[in-house]
């Protein structure tokens, strides 16, 4: 496992490995799966792909729904098939949610849905914001409402549509989905930065790097066709939206995009942060051959450790 805040290399980090042990990387980023969204997602370049194999990459288009209980099922499918073919598998990338549902084996149990509740909880939360659906969940799901920011609407809003369907917190149906322990020898690495501003310019360079690339046109794309929904999700794609509607000037906007993606990427280290089985790797601390170099002996440590216990 390879994971980190968005920008931190670990894409990178993780072909590197995968070149050097026969590895193949299973994705764990909620939006690289989808096709037409090449530059707002840092996907792995073609040059990229073909050092080392990706799977869950590209494969839907942006109107298909997808949720992290399929994701779950197809990246254990994918490591079966990796390991079974005697290589192995590399799951990298930054969507905590994803990478909590394969290493602590999370099976989602059915849980029901009602589009005409999610509707009214929707427009509730268009009306009152966030905050006010955040303190709804407070009385029905504590435990899980202390978890979660404001921002977080989607998630606040399907927790309280699990409690109003079923009577049961999510929280109690997340507990239920841990039964089982995980069947993987885990070692998982992270990326971090001791200097989070160094990390910040890095997120800076990199959105400059995404506008060279077409990242304006791309968007403009998107929304012009029918798969404006799921770019609205994703960052780098909605805070472009004012430009393209002509409501302000594209600096504003890139200044937004810079903003989220870093408010974003400390949004992903306080949840990865909360894992203590990763070993961190401080990429401001050490230059890029001496990071492969340490993320090499801990993975050969961890083999060696699991092939002789």
């Amino acid at each position: 496992m390879v994971c980190g805040p968005t920008a931190s290399g670990k894409t990178r980090l993780a072909i590197h490995i995968a070149g050097c042990m026969a590895g193949e990387i299973v994705c764990a980023d909620s939006m690289q799966v989808y096709r037409h969204m090449r530059v707002g997602t840092a996907k792995p370049t073609e040059e990229e792909r073909a050092r080392a194999p990706h799977h869950l990459v590209d494969f839907l288009e942006p109107g298909e729904e997808f949720s992290v209980a399929r994701y779950a099922e197809l990246a254990r499918a994918a490591i079966a098939d990796i390991h079974r073919r005697g290589r192995l598998p590399l799951v990298a990338g930054g969507t905590g949610l994803y990478i909590q549902a394969v290493t602590d084996n999370i099976r989602f149990q059915p849980i029901p849905s009602d589009p005409r509740l999610r509707q009214e909880l929707e427009s509730l939360a268009e009306e009152q914001g966030g905050g006010a659906l955040l303190e709804l969940l407070r009385e029905a799901d504590p435990a899980l409402a202390q978890r979660l920011h404001p921002n977080n609407r989607g998630r606040i809003i399907r927790a309280l549509e699990v409690y109003r369907l079923t009577g049961v917190p999510l929280s109690r149906w997340q507990e239920r989905s841990r039964l089982e322990t995980a069947p993987y020898a885990l070692c998982m690495l992270g990326i971090g930065f001791r200097d989070r501003q160094a990390l910040y310019r890095r997120i800076d360079r990199r959105v400059d790097e995404m506008l060279d690339q077409g990242l304006v046109d791309e968007a403009g794309e998107l929304f012009a066709g029918d798969f404006g929904k799921t770019a609205s999700q994703a960052i780098g794609y909605k805070e472009l939206l004012p430009y393209l509607r002509g409501e302000c000037p594209l600096e504003q906007a890139v200044e937004q995009v810079k903003l989220k993606t870093r408010q974003y990427a400390k949004r992903q280290l306080t949840w990865l942060r909360r894992d203590e089985r990763i070993h961190w790797l401080w990429a401001d601390e050490a230059d890029w051959d001496a990071l492969c170099a340490q993320a090499l002996k801990v993975v050969a440590q961890s083999l060696d450790k699991n092939t002789y216990a």
